[in-house]
C-alpha cells in the first residue's frame, strides 16, 4: 500500500493533465448568474500532507465559493459545540438515493432531514448555528475555521447578491415543509444563514487545509472528525456517494461551486477546484483526479 505523501510530483502532475481532458463531461451551473461565469476548462489542486508539506497545480490563487463543501464543515461547527447527542436529535446520518434538494423524500421522512449534506439537513443545523442574525452566524462560523486551521476564508458578497435574486425554489418548499413539520424555529432566518454560509469563499489551499484537520488527530474531538468523516463517505456526493463510496473508498464532499475536498485519513487532505458538473452537481474533473490517485494508491 502506498502512502500519499509517497506519490512523485511528476506523477501528480500528469493525473491533473488526465483530469482535466475529463471536464468536457460536464457543465457549469447556470442557475446562478455568478457561477454561470465559471470557465469549464479551470481547474485546480492542493494537497496537504502529513508532514506538513503540499503539492500544488493549476489556478491555484482561484477563490470560489464553497457551496456544498460547507456542509461537512457546519456540522463539526456544531458538533464541536454542542455535541454529538444534540446536534444527531435535528438530522439523520442516512444515505440519501434521491437529488440533494428533493422535497419529496423529505415528506416521505415525515419532515426529518435525512443527512447533514443535503439541503433539508443543511437548512436545518444553519437554523440551529449560534448568533443573533444570519451575518454573526456566518462571521462566527468563518472565524472559527480560519482560526481553527490557518485559512483565509472570506464571505463573497457579490456571490451572496447572486444567489439571492436567484433563490432557489426547491429551498424555499424545503424551508417551508421543515418549518411546519417543527424543525426550524425561524425559516426566513434559516435560509438566509444557508445561503451566506454557502457563499463563504477560499481558495483550494484553505479548503485543504481545512480537509487536514479531518484527516490527522488534533484540536478536534475524535468522535467528531469521524462522525463528519463517516457522512462524507456514504452522503458527501449525493446519490452517487455509495457508488464512490465503493470506487474510491474516501470521505468527500462536492459543491456546485466546483469544489471538492477529499480527505485520506492519518495521511492528509485533497481539494480541487472544476467548475464542470455532472448531472448529479459533482465536480468531474475533480473527481477523475481523485479516483486517479486513489487507484495508485492502492497498488
Amino acid at each position: 500500500m502506498i502512502r500519499l505523501e509517497q506519490l512523485e510530483a511528476m506523477d501528480l502532475s500528469d493525473w491533473v493533465e488526465i483530469a482535466k481532458t475529463q471536464t468536457n463531461r460536464g457543465q457549469v451551473i447556470n442557475r446562478i448568474p455568478k457561477l454561470a461565469a465559471a470557465d469549464p476548462d479551470w481547474f485546480a489542486v492542493h494537497i496537504c500532507f502529513k508532514s506538513g508539506k503540499f503539492y500544488s497545480q493549476g489556478k491555484i490563487s482561484h477563490v470560489f465559493p464553497l457551496m456544498s463543501v460547507i456542509k461537512p464543515l457546519s456540522l463539526l461547527y456544531l458538533l464541536e459545540h454542542l455535541g454529538a447527542e444534540q446536534v444527531l436529535q435535528w438530522v439523520g446520518v442516512e444515505a440519501s438515493d434521491a437529488p440533494f434538494n428533493s422535497l419529496e423524500q423529505l415528506v416521505a421522512d415525515k419532515g426529518r432531514p435525512r443527512n447533514p449534506m443535503i439541503n433539508s439537513g443543511a437548512i436545518t443545523l444553519a437554523d440551529k448555528l449560534p448568533g443573533r442574525d444570519a451575518s454573526d452566524r456566518t462571521h462566527s462560523l468563518r472565524k472559527w475555521l480560519n482560526q481553527l486551521v490557518g485559512c483565509q476564508l472570506e464571505l463573497d458578497e457579490a456571490m451572496l447578491a447572486s444567489v439571492r435574486l436567484s433563490r432557489s425554489p426547491a429551498n424555499i418548499a424545503i424551508a417551508n415543509y421543515l418549518s411546519e413539520k417543527g424543525y426550524l424555529e425561524n425559516l426566513d432566518l434559516a435560509l438566509d444563514t444557508y445561503e451566506q454560509i454557502c457563499c463563504l469563499s477560499g481558495t483550494v489551499e484553505d479548503l485543504a487545509l481545512i480537509g487536514k484537520v479531518l484527516a490527522l488527530e488534533g484540536e478536534l474531538s475524535s468522535q467528531h472528525r469521524q462522525i463528519v468523516n463517516d457522512v462524507m463517505l456514504t452522503c458527501g456526493l449525493y446519490q452517487a456517494s455509495a457508488e464512490y463510496a465503493v470506487k474510491i473508498g474516501l470521505p468527500m464532499k462536492s459543491g456546485i461551486g466546483g469544489g471538492l475536498l477529499a480527505i485520506v485519513p492519518d495521511q492528509g487532505a485533497i481539494a480541487a477546484y472544476s467548475p464542470a458538473l455532472d448531472s448529479i452537481g459533482n465536480p468531474v474533473g475533480a473527481i477523475a483526479f481523485v479516483e486517479t490517485l486513489v487507484q495508485h494508491l492502492k497498488h
